[in-house]
């Protein structure tokens, strides 16, 4: 009696899994009988079988089919143990079990019987997938299915398709299983009530089939396809009206950027820095030198870069003024040839030092790929990133302008210097403190520089140029007029590229911005003060 006691609970818990253990054995047997069926059935036989493991509910049965379609199912010849191939190097490769997923560690090549598959049954088989994906309780995973199968429906699928667009909940995956089945109507069948389907779709998919149609005798079809694809051509021109002004705006950051330290330095000193540009080089450097300390973490690298990045160009842009620009202040000419003279050293040293070959920096997780508005309009995240960063600066030096002592000061030397000085303002201290705010700032632009195009000795003499004709145009020394100025630019520069080239189009700025100038002299914004008025 006491070993009986003692085994009740173990047979009450036999009892209650009973059940379990019985239908994991059925499924475990009808499973086997499958995999056995697709290994000995011919090809002719085996999209038979393929159409029951897809419908047998199992949900191993997408593995089982994508191993096949790779040539990745077999089996172990001794046991008969079906199995799928994780790594097929060498002679040895690594395994697991088809029905366990358990991993069964290396067996020989020699010792795997794989099951076959022929072209046409693995071009039968991503549709067979696409349908199991489409049964996916993820809205997302059944969403990309159907956007996977625009152009690849054949006619098997195209009869299943109108009892899955009806028993699908989401509005989005059930447009998006309607245009592929509208694209196989038009293609395979030609129905003029599926061209109006199509009508608006951005799908590259949809255009080619509409211009299949074009091509059609039946005048109906083709009156009814070019219509669709005059609405077509319409949203696209909007789609890429939309991106070049992305591109335009995200050009026109980097501008600001690149100008908005040479506004300061330009506005409070009247100093022409031609060594701005190596600033931006320093920057970005710094960007990859981080890189090098910290390697395999690009994400954490980058942040630290960013006051790193600012030390150092404001440190490099305070020994130049200290060195050079403090003997030759109210010589313009002499202090330009100067910093030239600078700029073409700081090339040298980096040349010498690093090497003259261009550098790429990694461009972290989380800003790599894209936004996807549309299938005709995508947004880039490193450039959507480099924006941000941008307005973020800009509002920064705005505060440090406004609301601090160092800003009264630097507007108060920027409108009158010798009234400054009256009242007691070091303007040594000012030009220092200003000409370092404005050197680090030009090491920020490098830091975003360095996540769109490759770091090399000759960064910086890219963007100079365009630096002092954005400073020009907004109105020296002022910080709106020069943001303003740098998205603008960025963004007539960028309109005028496609049809003008990227040459003609600068110049074609530059004339703008010399008849502008003739106009209003003194830029968007023109300073204000005593100093300004003479």
């Amino acid at each position: 009696m006491g070993i009986i006691r003692s085994l009740s609970p173990l047979l009450v818990v036999c009892f209650l899994l009973w059940p379990a253990l019985t239908q994991a054995q059925v499924e475990d047997t009808e499973a086997q009988q499958l995999l056995t069926a697709l290994a000995e059935s011919s090809f002719k036989e085996k999209k038979d079988v393929v159409n029951r493991i897809a419908g047998s509910g199992d949900e191993r049965a997408r593995g089982w089919l994508e191993a096949f379609a790779s040539n990745k199912l077999g089996r172990i010849e001794s046991s008969g143990q079906f199995i799928i191939v994780l790594e097929n190097r060498g002679r040895d490769w690594t395994v697991e079990s088809a029905l366990t997923r358990e991993n069964l560690g290396e067996v020989s090549r020699r010792d795997i019987d794989t099951i076959r598959v022929n072209n046409a049954l693995r071009n039968e088989l991503e549709g067979i997938l696409s349908v199991i994906d489409l049964k996916s309780p993820d809205e997302d995973n059944r969403l990309s299915a159907a956007r996977a199968l625009k152009g690849s429906v054949d006619d098997t699928l195209a009869e299943r398709l109108p009892e899955l667009i009806d028993a699908e909940e989401s509005e989005s995956v059930q447009a998006a299983l309607t245009e592929a089945l509208a694209i196989y109507r038009v293609e395979e069948q030609g129905d003029v009530a599926a061209v109006a389907t199509l009508s608006g779709s951005l799908n590259s998919e949809a255009r080619a089939a509409l211009q299949q149609a074009m091509r059609s005798d039946d005048p109906q079809l083709v009156s009814a396809a070019q219509a669709a694809m005059k609405s077509i051509e319409q949203k696209l021109k909007l789609n890429r009206a939309a991106e070049t002004l992305y591109f335009g705006l995200s050009l026109g950051s980097v501008l600001v950027l690149a100008a908005i330290g040479l506004a300061i330095t330009f506005g409070v000193m009247g100093v022409i820095n031609m060594a701005h540009g190596e600033l931006i080089m320093l920057g970005a450097y710094t960007t990859w030198g981080m890189q090098q300390l910290l390697p395999g973490q690009p994400g954490l690298a980058l942040v630290l870069s960013i006051p790193a990045g600012f030390l150092v160009a404001a440190l490099a842009g305070i020994a130049i003024e200290r060195s050079v620009i403090q003997h030759l202040k109210g010589r313009p000419l002499e202090t330009l040839l100067a910093t030239f003279g600078v700029s073409l050293i700081l090339q040298q040293l980096v040349r010498t030092v690093i090497s003259p070959l261009n550098r790429t920096v990694i461009t972290p997780d989380w800003m790599s790929g894209s936004v996807m508005i549309n299938e005709a309009l995508s947004l880039t995240l490193n450039r959507m990133y480099v924006i941000g960063f941008a307005l973020v600066v800009f509002a920064g030096l705005m505060l440090i302008m406004r609301k601090t002592r160092l800003g009264l000061e630097v507007r108060a030397v920027t409108q009158n210097r010798a009234m400054a000085r009256s009242m007691g303002i070091k303007a040594t201290k000012v030009d220092i403190l200003t000409f370092g705010l404005g050197s680090g700032v030009a090491g920020l632009a490098g830091v975003a520089l360095s996540q769109i195009t490759n770091v090399g000795p000759n960064l910086g003499q890219s963007y100079i140029i365009d630096s002092f004709m954005v400073v020009v145009f907004g109105g020296v020394g002022n910080l709106w007029g020069t943001l303003l100025a740098g998205l603008s630019l960025g963004t007539i520069n960028q309109l005028l590229e496609p049809w003008a080239g990227a040459v003609l189009a600068k110049i074609l700025v530059l004339v703008l911005i010399i008849l502008f100038i003739q106009k209003r002299p003194k830029g968007l914004f023109p300073q204000k003060g005593r100093a300004a008025e003479g």
